[in-house]
């Protein structure tokens, strides 16, 4: 008999309390795990890439291609018992026990699995607590960074038959982990005990698509993916979606789609992968009930790359389906068709825009680089000019790049994409970009509320209408759309500034307490923020903590060196009267 030995991902799993559950009632025990597997732990493992190697009569040996797909397979598993178990009488409950380990195996020519890592998975297993998760160092080691439960190190312990200890991690399933410090490039995670209200209709997350082509340079083709499907799925009236930068915080992280779901405040979330292979690409997606962890639709797609528009679609189509046939077959789904030549100019766009929404000078840089290149190589492509356009003004603006200097090619390519295609929603985003820092309010939001008619889930667009608001003085109208563009993408990056302007917004209406809170809030999310600081500088001044007021313009000093009120005249967009506002605190703090 022939043997292949290999390195793989083991998951061992097996019921608690087996043998008195079934002593107790083996009928009903049989009946209730026959219905387990086929409801929630087949599937499960199924959607998880995962191939059962061996049941017994309480448990499962189960291979998987990575530890990250048994971790994500674990949890679900887990957080689908406890969900099950809920009203159960402890002495009727089933509780499964999980280990996962990644060793060194043999598969045998039959498929059957031996070796020290099988042993070593069924140990952990047999030392897991009910409904808990226990990973060996080596399967820890490959989805630390990623996990957003709670963990527990168990340290160097001594299992059955094996010879040398072996440090164990325990997985608190339903624990979040403790809130990791943030750095100036990184924005700090909302906290997850703040839970959101549904909104009043279809609400879905849709995660990164993970990348399985082995190679990391494919990243961007699988976050591209994932970023059509969600602008798709915001340019459907009657549903709630969350946005990009929001959902791409999880990007390779093993995640609770339950946890998630509380953290975004939605009903539904989208996940799958996608493996490009010359000229063919295989993406695969689930749509899971956020609520009850339930599968709602599921499928695989095989394509030629030239039809990856129309996947897209295809794709879109089936999950809206899946959440509200009824509004489906009403409104019906408009399918968009592109030339082929457009697919070459997707993939420039799409691998400049994995590197723009990392949001650091560097990155940024890179992509308004290759963006300049997409505009040159392929003039008649409308995203390539909108989103070129967006990257100068965003950089422009937080100091990446010098100020003013790109405004004039900015405003030329805003031009281009709108002209191009009249309904791309980004290009009526920079032009209104444009007419904001020129202080034109009016023009600013016209263009604004054109980007938000096209997408109505456009969340950037929401904040950047308030931030024009809130710049003129209209602040109760202002706070309205920046909550709005907050609840949209609670986990945004970009959040750093619609909360700033929820600062700017309470100062001008007299609120400094307000303000003072905002602005903190603001500068903790993301410390770059320049604008953050010079508002809390202004709030805490009028306020009348004038020591905290000058003790922030001393940290403002060392952000901003060349701060001055000579320089926020001619560079902070404010209209006349709060700009004479906002100057007075600034006195008042003691800049000059």
């Amino acid at each position: 008999m022939s043997e292949t030995r290999k390195i793989a991902a083991i998951l061992a799993a097996d019921v608690v309390g087996y043998s008195r559950l079934t002593g107790a009632d083996e009928d009903r025990t049989l009946a209730r795990l026959r219905a387990l597997r086929s409801d929630l732990i087949d599937p499960t493992i199924a959607v998880h890439h995962g191939r059962v190697v061996k049941r017994t009569g309480d448990g499962a040996l189960v291979e998987f291609r990575s530890v990250v797909d048994a971790v994500r397979c674990a949890i679900e598993v887990q957080n689908g018992m406890a969900e099950r178990n809920a009203g159960v009488p402890a002495e009727r409950r089933i509780d499964f026990r999980i280990g996962i380990h990644l060793g060194d195996i043999v598969e045998e020519s039959d498929g059957d699995l031996m070796g020290d890592g099988i042993n070593i998975a069924a140990r952990l297993e047999g030392i897991a607590k009910p409904g808990a998760i226990c990973l060996s160092e080596d399967a820890y080691r490959q989805v630390k960074a990623r996990l957003s439960l709670a963990v527990s190190d168990l340290g160097a312990t001594q299992l059955k038959n094996i010879a040398e200890p072996i440090r164990v991690y325990s997985l608190e399933v339903g624990a979040a982990a403790q809130a990791k410090p943030t750095t100036q490039n990184e924005p700090a995670e909302l906290d997850p005990s703040a839970l959101l209200a549904l909104p009043d209709k279809p609400s879905i997350a849709v995660l990164p698509f993970a990348n399985m082509s082995g190679d990391p340079e494919q990243e961007y083709f699988s976050d591209g993916i994932t970023e059509d499907i969600i602008t798709a799925l915001s340019r459907l009236r009657w549903f709630f979606v969350i946005a990009r930068n929001s959902t791409f915080v999880y990007k390779g992280k093993a995640v609770d789609v339950k946890h998630v779901g509380r953290e975004l405040g939605v009903r539904y979330v989208l996940e799958g992968s996608v493996r490009k292979g010359g000229q063919r690409v295989r993406i695969s997606g689930q749509l899971i009930d956020a609520l009850t962890g339930n599968h709602i639709w599921a499928e695989r797609f095989d394509r030629e790359l030239t039809d990856i528009f129309a996947l897209q679609d295809e794709i879109t189509t089936s999950v809206t389906a899946a959440i509200e046939p009824k509004l489906l077959a009403a409104e019906g789904m408009r399918a968009e068709t592109r030339p082929l030549a457009d697919l070459n100019a997707w993939d420039t766009v799409a691998r400049a825009l994995s590197h723009f929404w990392k949001l650091t000078a560097a990155e940024s840089e890179t992509a308004v680089t290759m963006l300049k290149q997409a505009v040159q190589q392929f003039p008649r492509y409308p995203p390539a000019h909108s989103m070129f356009a967006f990257a100068l003004l965003v950089s422009g603006h937080v100091g990446w790049r010098p100020t003013g200097k790109d405004a004039e090619l900015a405003a030329k390519h805003s031009r281009i994409a709108s002209e191009l295609d009249d309904s791309d929603p980004w290009a009526h985003l920079a032009l209104g970009y444009l007419a904001f820092v020129g202080r034109k309010t009016d023009e600013a939001v016209g263009c604004f509320r054109t980007a938000l008619n096209l997408n109505p889930n456009f969340a950037a667009a929401h904040g950047f209408v308030g931030w024009a608001l809130a710049f003129d003085g209209r602040s109760d109208e202002a706070i309205g759309h920046l909550q709005q563009a907050i609840r949209m993408s609670p986990r945004d990056p970009l959040n750093g500034f619609f909360l700033a302007g929820l600062s700017a917004s309470h100062y001008l209406a007299g609120r400094y307490t307000e303000a003072v809170e905002w602005a903190r809030q603001a500068a903790q999310i993301r410390g770059g923020i320049l604008g953050a600081h010079r508002i809390l500088c202004a709030s805490l001044a009028q306020a009348g903590l004038i020591e905290e007021a000058k003790a922030a313009m001393n940290n403002l000093r060392q952000l901003q060196p060349g701060i001055s009120i000579d320089w926020i005249t001619q560079s902070v967009p404010y209209t006349p009267e709060p700009m004479a506002h906002f100057l007075e605190g600034m006195r008042k703090a003691g800049l000059q």
